[in-house]
């Protein structure tokens, strides 16, 4: 694991040198290459070197964050074109890749706090840095302070944790259970915060929407899933008391994700329709973490997954009517199945994909989820029905918008989609629904 550490450390001095925009991002296909050639243990943590290791949960998000970094170099051309410190954007971008790597990779649970907290800062340079209208500060200001404020319980339970263990190894967390419920709150709540749960979710909206498409990609695909990930591993040690309390976050999430795709139907903004759309999908995650059976802890795994690609996916597409149009608004974006009819089916793939349709991975996730939550409580399944019909309503109801209808007068001058943007579609779009091929590897690593 410290061959890939050290590889990004030394592709740091290139962000410097001039002319440099694309060799960083074939740099890090090379990266996805050699990860990808990795003999992996399903069962253990494998690949151990110094304070690091990695097992198949930490696996797959490390290569979801590699790749996904390589699409946002990929998406951020116009930065290169108008040379906007594109230096110290791929500096930012290889920053935090470093410590999204470092977060998923370590086995030391204080280490795992101290890289869970230090992505927050690129990220927050790049909503602040490149952002577009002048909201973005106080869109910062809400992720800061939001992710902060839930954070510092967590630290004094892992100290709480050392102090009973006296050891951090994530490992060795399976042989403890504790069952206090002051340190189930503190353990969790950071965790739900940066999913984000229905009620603590108003960080992301705003954080979407003035983020810059970079922003955006790293945020729905990478920086929502580091709460996921926390959960999966904490979990271990709070089984008993997670059997008293669980049932209060299920229906939080699974009441908040109903309420929260009912009101994806009133959004005008492109990415914050798409925003929002992401904490329905997310809550259907913390219900299944929170049943605590198999089913639900595969089924989140793979949603997670899945989800990265096709909402990093959608900002895509909204990103490049924005490039074109100037504006994010539905009202505007219509009728555009006579400017781009090629990139409608794009539309079309990642939509469907979003509202679980086969063959992507979000089916297998979402199908995993339903088992789980129902086998949970009969009672869950009206809320399930109502988000699984919504989330396919608000699919159809952004498709349809966008690429029906007639089209605005105002736009005099338009050019469709280059090859690069294809080739970026492509690479979200063929991972996300070629992996169902090999769904055995997430289907038993329990």
């Amino acid at each position: 694991m410290m061959k890939f550490l050290m590889m990004m450390i030394f592709m740091m001095p290139l962000c410097l040198k001039k002319n440099m925009f694309w060799m960083v991002q074939n740099m890090m296909m090379l990266m996805v290459l050699l990860f990808m050639n990795l003999s992996i243990n399903i069962i253990n943590f494998c690949n151990l070197s110094y304070m690091m290791g990695c097992d198949l949960i930490s696996y797959g998000l490390i290569l979801l964050s590699i790749w996904i970094s390589y699409l946002m170099i990929m998406a951020s051309e116009k930065l290169m074109k108008v040379n906007f410190y594109k230096s110290f954007f791929l500096l930012n971008i290889l920053l935090l890749l470093l410590l999204l790597y470092l977060t998923f990779s370590v086995v030391n649970l204080f280490l795992f706090y101290l890289f869970f907290e230090g992505s927050l800062i690129p990220t927050l340079m790049l909503i602040m840095g490149w952002g577009y209208q002048p909201e973005r500060i106080q869109a910062g200001l809400y992720l800061l302070f939001y992710t902060l404020f839930a954070s510092l319980p967590l630290l004094l339970g892992i100290f709480y944790i050392y102090s009973e263990m006296n050891c951090m190894m994530m490992y060795f967390l399976k042989f403890y259970s504790y069952d206090y419920m002051f340190l189930y709150v503190s353990l969790i709540m950071a965790f739900l915060v940066k999913m984000p749960m229905y009620f603590v979710h108003l960080w992301l909206p705003k954080a979407h929407v003035e983020a810059p498409i970079s922003g955006s990609m790293i945020l729905a695909a990478i920086m929502l899933k580091l709460g996921g990930y926390g959960l999966l591993r904490i979990m271990v040690i709070l089984q008993k008391v997670g059997l008293k309390l669980n049932f209060i976050w299920i229906i939080v999430s699974l009441i908040g994700g109903f309420y929260i795709s009912l009101k994806c139907f009133c959004q005008v903004d492109m990415k914050s329709l798409i925003a929002y759309s992401s904490v329905c999908h997310m809550s259907i995650v913390i219900g299944g973490i929170m049943t605590m059976n198999y089913w639900g802890f595969l089924g989140s795994y793979i949603l997670m997954i899945s989800h990265g690609l096709c909402s990093s996916g959608l900002f895509c597409l909204s990103n490049i009517n924005y490039e074109r149009l100037s504006s994010r608004s539905l009202f505007l974006n219509k009728g555009m199945m006579n400017f781009m009819p090629s990139l409608s089916l794009w539309w079309f793939l990642l939509l469907s994909s979003n509202m679980a349709a086969p063959p992507s991975l979000n089916l297998v996730g979402e199908i995993s989820l339903i088992n789980s939550l129902i086998s949970w409580s009969w009672l869950t399944m009206v809320m399930l029905i109502m988000i699984s019909f919504f989330s396919a309503g608000y699919s159809l109801y952004l498709y349809s918008y966008t690429q029906h209808g007639k089209y605005n007068i105002g736009i005099y001058s338009f050019y469709t989609g280059v090859s690069r943007e294809y080739i970026m579609l492509m690479l979200h779009w063929l991972p996300l629904n070629m992996l169902v091929m090999k769904i055995d590897y997430s289907m038993i690593w329990f």
